[in-house]
């Protein structure tokens, strides 16, 4: 039975300024935590292997969120494909080695659903993992996504340790990447359409044909949804890592409607078909995760109208 993190604990926090790191801590704070360790990237180059030994061999964290990983949409993944694999390699394989070492009790590695085959059966189970080719478009950071879950295991396996993964649906919210070059498929659109009714532009195009089905969650449930698992969930062998989502999805047509709704942007919406879809459908069972006694709270359209007023707020500076 899992034991729940003494709350006075030392902890860190991988990757703390980041969409999911943040949202991290800012549920840690709320829920008491007050020993908590974080380094920006400037102090701490976590793809240096020796950085990385030297920072847990001072810090001795009890338990660590691993949520530092370089993150993109399909442009990015199709521009950057050796950085993909590469860097979140060398995040992951660091920082797991070094939580062995140093006796970490606990490790939440945090991956994607991207990690499933490209025709998975819908919803997708967490024993559908490698079972099927991967979609192209985000290869290179599944099978990163992948490696670090059978790190997990692997260390569980054959030292004792206490890792677990957790693998969350297409995320969004406060912090979030605007950049329309490297940005997941949400936050492109809020600053698509931003920019549109700024400029009072008539129409927008977008990539595809909207007829892919994508499910969102927004981070701040994430967020309580790992800590639910650190305190609920112990692994066992080939049983690392669960799915967390919400359990329902929408096209991406319907999506870009929302979030133009959302920001007030009236024009047209034009979709080039000649651009990729990704993808079909990226549907998570969450049913292990509700049997535990966690399910999501915060709808879409509550998410997103926050996550706007949030854009709003912090541009430029939360244009990445």
């Amino acid at each position: 039975m899992a034991t729940a993190i003494d709350r006075n604990a030392k902890v860190y926090v991988a990757g703390h300024r980041g969409l999911v790191g943040s949202a991290i801590m800012r549920c840690l704070e709320r829920d008491g935590f007050s020993n908590l360790v974080v380094r920006t990237h400037s102090e701490l180059d976590l793809t240096n292997q020796a950085a990385t030994d030297r920072f847990f061999d001072e810090e001795k964290p009890d338990y660590v969120f691993l949520a530092a990983a370089k993150v993109g949409g399909i442009n990015a993944n199709n521009t950057y494909p050796a950085d993909f694999v590469r860097i979140n390699l060398q995040v992951e394989t660091n920082i797991i080695e070094a939580a062995y070492r140093t006796g970490v009790k606990k490790l939440m590695f945090l991956g994607s659903s991207c990690i499933y085959p490209k025709f998975a059966p819908q919803p997708m189970k967490e024993q559908h993992l490698l079972t099927g080719l991967l979609e192209d478009t985000n290869k290179p950071y599944a099978i990163a996504k992948i490696a670090g879950i059978v790190m997990c295991d692997g260390y569980n396996r054959q030292f004792g340790t206490n890792f677990v993964a957790a693998m969350p649906t297409n995320l969004y919210g406060p912090n979030d990447n605007f950049d329309l070059e490297t940005s997941h498929v949400l936050p492109a659109l809020m600053r698509r359409f931003h920019e549109a009714k700024q400029a009072g532009r008539s129409t927008v195009e977008l990539w595809g044909t909207g007829k892919p089905k994508r499910e969102f969650l927004h981070v701040d449930d994430l967020a309580e949804a790992v800590l639910f698992m650190m305190d609920h969930f112990d692994p066992k062998p080939d049983d690392v890592f669960l799915n967390v989502g919400v359990g329902e999805d929408v096209t991406i047509f319907d999506l870009a409607h929302l979030v133009a709704e959302t920001v007030g942007y009236e024009g047209d919406i034009l979709w080039n078909s000649e651009m990729p879809d990704g993808t079909p459908q990226k549907l998570l069972d969450v049913n292990r995760m509700k049997e535990l006694g966690w399910t999501a709270k915060i709808g879409l359209k509550e998410g997103l109208e926050s996550t706007y007023a949030w854009f709003v707020e912090y541009q430029p500076t939360g244009l990445q």
